[in-house]
């Protein structure tokens, strides 16, 4: 019991503690974090299946062991029988969270790109995310023939790289990451019926993505997972540098990473500048999108799609993401407050 309580003691106090985000960025996310990064990718990158299912049959056969262990409860020698079900409760949780902090979890605790990059939050207006979603729409034009013309191909996973890693030293970020390898996972039934397009698994520090993907969502998608695995734990700013990722890449992972960013833009939009630019979106840009929609259509379950996002809003404000699931839209933002962002529209 000792040992039970004393690891979630320290559980507690890693939670909890005030820990200042310069320290973390200096001894954690741009310290230990790359180390263990390389390290890991490298390792599950190897694996001819998922590790993160691994765990996942292990956690099951742990709450299996658990609900025998209460079934006991009420036989002889019940205190000693709590005493166990408590330790086996505890350490594996604390063990679990404990190494879920060190792996990844630390890095939402980490300095916002905002404060690391020369971010001018003076140029984020309605008008200049007006401008945004006009050149979105000129790039989506002007890209579409040429894209599908080219076609996307597995192949791409391989050229993204190279484009990733200037994006992150655009960043400001280690431009040492290991690229994680695209795979699919036992949970892949949650993410086709949760709208769920990829993950990040936090202990193997794998690149998870869903099979029902369109080829031009995938380029982006994986971009967004590698950004991830780069330390960036908020959503907006792995959007972020997965569009800086793709802005570097070939005409069709251009094409999949500006489609990504028209998505973001509409919501930050009024009403009537969200009918003007869509309006000006061309035939094939517009049927790509439609095919989007209708993939969700098809695979999403309403119920399970709000039980997922709800956890997953709540995951994220616990991990101290103040704007929970809404830190998805903060890319745009990013893109126009900073240099980093116009540079990229430009190409």
């Amino acid at each position: 019991m000792w040992t039970a309580a004393g690891l979630l003691a320290v559980a507690v106090v890693a939670a909890f503690a005030p820990i200042p985000a310069t320290l973390v960025e200096r001894a954690y996310s741009a310290g230990v974090y790359p180390v263990l990064q390389r390290g890991l990718t490298s390792f599950s990158n190897r694996a001819p299946f998922a590790l993160f299912d691994l765990l996942l049959i292990l956690g099951v056969l742990w709450l299996a062991a658990i609900v025998v262990a209460i079934r006991r409860l009420f036989r002889r020698d019940a205190p000693r029988r709590v005493q166990r079900l408590i330790a086996g409760i505890v350490v594996p949780a604390a063990g679990l969270y404990l190494a879920f902090l060190v792996l990844w979890g630390f890095n939402y605790r980490r300095l916002p790109l905002e404060d690391k990059l020369a971010f001018e939050a003076a140029a984020v207006t309605p008008s200049g995310v007006r401008a945004l979603a006009d050149a979105a729409v000129s790039r989506l034009n002007a890209l579409h023939d040429e894209a599908h013309a080219a076609g996307w191909t597995d192949d791409e996973d391989r050229s993204l790289p190279p484009a990733f890693s200037a994006a992150a030293r655009d960043a400001g970020l280690s431009t040492a990451t290991v690229p994680g390898r695209p795979r699919y996972t036992v949970l892949d039934w949650y993410f086709r019926s949760a709208a769920v397009a990829g993950m990040t698994d936090p202990f193997f520090l794998e690149t998870l993505v869903a099979s029902d993907l369109l080829p031009f969502e995938r380029p982006f998608v994986i971009a967004h997972e590698w950004s991830h695995l780069a330390g960036l734990a908020d959503e907006g700013e792995a959007n972020f540098v997965g569009w800086l990722t793709c802005m570097r890449g070939p005409i069709p992972v251009r094409y999949s990473g500006w489609l990504s960013l028209y998505g973001e833009l509409a919501g930050s939009l009024s009403r009537r500048d969200r009918s003007d630019v869509a309006t000006a979106l061309g035939a094939g840009p517009r049927e790509d999108l439609r095919a989007m929609a209708d993939r969700l259509t098809r695979n999403v379950n309403p119920r399970v799609s709000a039980a997922g996002w709800q956890v997953y809003d709540r995951y994220l404000r616990a991990n101290r993401v103040e704007d929970g699931a809404a830190s998805y839209t903060r890319v745009v933002r990013l893109v126009i407050g900073t240099q980093a962002g116009q540079r990229a529209i430009e190409r």
